[in-house]
């Protein structure tokens, strides 16, 4: 279903389907959006856009508020809908919905704190920095974070004043459909929030909407480099791009081995290796093979399952067979490259998504490649020190996230200064991020737009007002 001006309307584009990974169950069929859909989609924001602009922020706040409290209310039946769709266990997907409601608050003080309150008034002129909406934005949200990524979006959007056209990942409409019903519970004015289902060819009908005045992707990074093409000759459209990472870990000769492990794994396969901020490769300096074979052991621990197991396990299934067939593909390339498989991952027989958590040294593969590899598979580097881990590290055109492992401050801190990402971690696994701090990369993991609390910022434009007092 699609849901323009405040009414659930059958599309009129080719069917679209979703499964359930872990168990291959037919969720959600619909058809998608047209070109004649996503017009009008565009033309219900329009509409709608200079009343929801002219309401007082406190107001729109308000939204927010009732939107987020529903998220809490229902989280349980949230969370279920995004592990059945996404193949998280059920207690990755309530850490998303939770995650969901608290960027409410959190959105409603970044707008408070990054706005600019400067007032250079003299005695003949007033001057203040004023704040603008963009107009109709467009969300195109991922289907690992379906609900909390493509909300922590469209929250600060709405709060700026902007009317949005949300099309979520194709893999994951039925969390979409759940989560634009909740913001209709909260009393949306119609047109003001707007879906439409759909893949290439609804994105495709989006970029050519005359109103579109921002466009906000989470996604891969050749996606992202066609969506900056398509928009290259439309300057009044502001583009903002998370476009993932190939991640790097550095492993320093940390004193507590155990911890340092247990850092490892959550990097490297939370989420099923799925979320962007996913350690990719693995650097560890020095003697490594005591760490390694350590690490070797306490990955085979891993418990991989279906979401509705009890107990429930660490990984559930990948989104689909396909990225369990491309993960494997690239594991026996890198091997006949010269890499040197530590722990296979292999399919296995709970499913076709299913796939279990590898390891791969590639300090001697003739064909490593920079292209982030979204699953549950550990590249390791083997470098001499601190210098060469650094600049293993910065061997990539990305800069999402980066951490280091090492007991001492210096070394962090020559760390930080030198690798090139837009989160850096210290003792910690890089799948954690504060929804008080910006989130974005450098490189070409975005175009230097970051979202987290930074969010508002292109959501919004500033302008100098200034008046005569005389």
């Amino acid at each position: 279903m699609l849901y323009i001006n405040g009414q659930w309307i059958d599309g009129t584009g080719p069917k679209l389907k979703s499964f359930n990974p872990a168990t291959g169950a037919n969720l959600w069929e619909a058809a998608t959006a047209s070109e004649e859909d996503v017009r009008a989609a565009f033309e219900s924001a329009a509409n709608a856009s200079q009343a929801w602009a002219a309401l007082a922020v406190e107001q729109r706040a308000e939204y927010l508020r009732r939107f987020a409290k529903l998220v809490t209310q229902q989280s349980e039946t949230l969370a279920r809908v995004i592990s059945d769709e996404v193949g998280k266990p059920r207690w990755d997907a309530l850490t998303e919905a939770k995650a969901v409601a608290a960027k409410c608050e959190l959105t409603i003080d970044a707008l408070a704190h990054r706005r600019d309150q400067s007032d250079v008034s003299t005695t003949v002129l007033r001057s203040k920095v004023a704040y603008r909406p963009l107009g109709v934005v467009s969300v195109f949200g991922p289907f690992n974070f379906p609900a909390h990524i493509a909300n922590g979006q469209i929250m600060p959007a709405l709060l700026a004043g902007n009317t949005v056209v949300f099309k979520p990942s194709e893999l994951t409409p039925l969390v979409a459909e759940e989560t634009v019903k909740l913001w209709e519970s909260a009393g949306l004015p119609p047109g003001v929030l707007n879906l439409v289902q759909g893949g290439v060819s609804t994105g495709q009908a989006i970029l050519r909407q005359p109103e579109l005045r921002g466009l906000f992707f989470t996604g891969s990074r050749p996606t992202g480099g066609k969506l900056r093409e398509a928009l290259a000759p439309r300057l009044e459209v502001l583009l903002a791009l998370e476009l993932g990472g190939n991640n790097p870990l550095v492993v320093h000769q940390p004193s507590n081995v155990d911890l340092a492990i247990e850092q490892v794994i959550k990097s490297a396969y939370l989420t099923s290796g799925q979320r962007c901020t996913c350690v990719r490769r693995l650097i560890v300096t020095g003697e490594s093979d005591t760490f390694l074979e350590r690490l070797d052991q306490e990955t085979r621990k891993v418990v991989v399952g279906r979401p509705s197991d009890d107990p429930e396990p660490f990984m559930g299934p990948l989104i689909h067979a396909e990225a369990v067939d491309h993960l494997l593909e690239e594991q026996s390339r890198l091997v006949a490259a010269g890499s040197l498989s530590l722990l296979s991952a292999e399919q296995l027989s709970l499913g076709r998504a299913f796939v279990s958590p590898g390891i791969i040294d590639v300090t001697n593969c003739s064909q490593r490649t920079d292209d982030e590899i979204f699953g549950p598979l550990l590249q390791v580097i083997r470098v001499a020190d601190l210098e060469g881990a650094i600049a293993e590290a910065n061997d990539t055109r990305f800069g999402l996230a980066a951490g280091i492992l090492c007991d001492d401050r210096a070394d962090f801190d020559q760390f930080r200064q030198q690798v090139h990402a837009g989160l850096i971690n210290w003792n910690l696994p890089t799948t954690g991020a504060s929804g008080r701090m910006p989130f974005g990369g450098i490189g070409q993991s975005g175009n230097y737009r970051p979202a987290g609390f930074h969010a508002i910022d292109f959501c919004q434009v500033a302008i100098a007002e200034t008046e005569s007092i005389s």
